[in-house]
């Protein structure tokens, strides 16, 4: 595997690849996100890069549809290029257990300088708005610097590291606000702070090579600079950060630091979340005092704005959870599994899994698993089994078993009091808790009488091979 350099460094290879487009010249003020929105309907359009901004010198740039497609996710994860969906899925989960038993021997490297540390503003130098923090959508609370971002903080106990993708809004030129859901390890950790009567340090990297957007977006405890370490097959470099003594990472083009105190909150929100709703209003969040400010020489933003589904911000996490459902299900003993996938139109709302059926229930297991394991549990909707003959990453081919493989009044069965989120735009708010409900759908052949069941139309496989050879013009869609 290929050693995996900085941001600047896979912005050369996407070149390479003829996958970034520049624009110059445009507004940070929603324009940055009504481009990076032409991406929505296809995976197969280029990383954005924005120079030239209003208001901003050149030089300050932002980065959009960084991991967006296939291509770039085997790029960012140091893969030999793919085109589809169900390729890259198969390669993380192939390499997934010897990341993770690996990655102990991989753990951040302390070096004394950095890229990061190029610049450096601090006291009443320090200026947010220095930067071109885009406004994403026109109904957000303000300008949004953390959304391809690592929050980086520490466990006070434990002592362990944790990276996070949590929004982050700019309050004003020394002060953001810091959102994270319930249960969320960043959130744990800056509770426990605050329970002593302490302020949490905090660290926020708003610029870096996209690997660590996936890193902070696995579930993965205290464990991301090592993880991403295996990945690259070479310890991450990190720099013990001055006033918060915490590892913030050497390449980085951006890292705000300070304090989020005990007691202080401002409103925060609304944002347009990867559910492609504003599913919360604006509330009282904690804050980020920010002492200090690294940054390189013409930096980089990495944003990774939501919008409605497909977007930015779900790609990356489809292609990993579906990865790690699949390997869930081999190591519960569940046979023939042959793909799994989180589908474009609700990322983690929408789980699709095909297999072979080899008993009585194996399809209802099977999907009662993907529910409620571990990558599968949080904020889930829909599960759909299917049979081995449905691509699972073609949403019309499991529409179609869905809408003649399935008898509603048998194949769907409720599971309720499930682990939500308060992003859920179903659940009406204020509220005390937040649960949801999941279906779980059976669009697999009845398996009493599977042979039974009618033979579905299909070209011969060799005369369609065959075809295509000799018409040119027939090319695989790729998904």
């Amino acid at each position: 595997m290929s050693k995996i350099g900085d941001l600047r460094k896979w912005i050369e290879d996407v070149e390479a690849m003829g996958e970034i487009r520049h624009i110059d010249g445009i507004d940070w003020d929603q324009e940055i996100a009504c481009v990076t929105e032409f991406n929505r309907t296809t995976k197969h359009g280029p990383a954005f890069l924005f120079d030239e901004i209003k208001d901003y010198p050149k030089g300050f740039r932002v980065l959009t549809s960084a991991v967006r497609n296939p291509s770039r996710a085997a790029l960012t994860l140091g893969f030999p290029i793919v085109r589809t969906d169900l390729e890259i899925v198969e390669l993380i989960r192939k390499n997934w257990d010897r990341w993770e038993s690996s990655a102990s021997r991989f753990p951040p490297q302390v070096v004394s300088s950095g890229p990061v540390l190029e610049n450096m503003d601090s006291g009443d130098k320090v200026d947010l708005l220095k930067f071109p923090v885009p406004k994403w959508q026109p109904l957000d609370g303000g300008r949004y610097i953390g959304t391809g971002d690592a929050v980086i903080t520490r466990d006070p106990d434990t002592g362990e590291v944790n990276l996070g993708t949590y929004r982050v809004m700019v309050h004003d030129r020394k002060t953001t606000g810091l959102y994270i859901s319930p249960g969320h390890h960043g959130k744990l950790h800056y509770e426990k702070y605050h329970e002593r009567g302490q302020r949490c340090p905090v660290a926020i990297s708003v610029g870096h090579h996209p690997l660590f957007l996936l890193m902070s977006s696995m579930p993965l405890p205290g464990q991301e600079y090592e993880f991403g370490g295996a990945v690259r097959g070479e310890s991450i470099n990190v720099i013990e950060e001055e006033l918060t003594g915490l590892p913030i990472p050497a390449d980085a083009e951006i890292v705000l630091v300070g304090w989020c105190p005990p007691g202080v909150t401002r409103q925060e929100g609304p944002f347009g979340e990867w559910t492609g709703y504003y599913a919360s209003k604006d509330r009282p969040a904690p804050i980020v005092n920010v002492e200090r400010i690294y940054y390189r020489n013409n930096p980089i933003i990495l944003g990774c704005p939501p919008f409605r589904c497909p977007s930015d911000a779900g790609y990356y996490t489809q292609i990993i959870k579906s990865a790690m459902i699949h390997n869930e299900l081999i190591k519960a003993g569940i046979p023939d599994v042959r793909g799994v996938w989180l589908h474009d139109a609700g990322i983690q709302l929408f789980i699709a899994l095909s297999l072979k059926q080899r008993y009585a229930g194996h399809a209802k297991q099977a999907a009662m698993l993907a529910a409620h394991g571990r990558a599968g549990a949080y904020h889930g909707r829909f599960v759909v089994v299917v049979d081995e003959d449905i691509d699972p990453s073609d949403t019309n081919e499991v529409l179609w078993a869905m809408c003649t493989r399935v008898d509603p009044a048998k194949d769907i069965e409720i599971n309720t009091r499930c682990w939500s989120t308060p992003l859920d735009p179903t659940i009406r708010k204020p509220a005390d808790a937040f649960f949801n409900a999941k279906a779980i759908i059976d669009a697999t052949k009845p398996f009493e009488w599977l042979d039974e069941f009618p033979k579905a139309v299909t070209a011969d496989p060799e005369i369609m091979r065959r075809v295509k050879e000799k018409w040119g013009f027939i090319q695989e869609t790729g998904k």
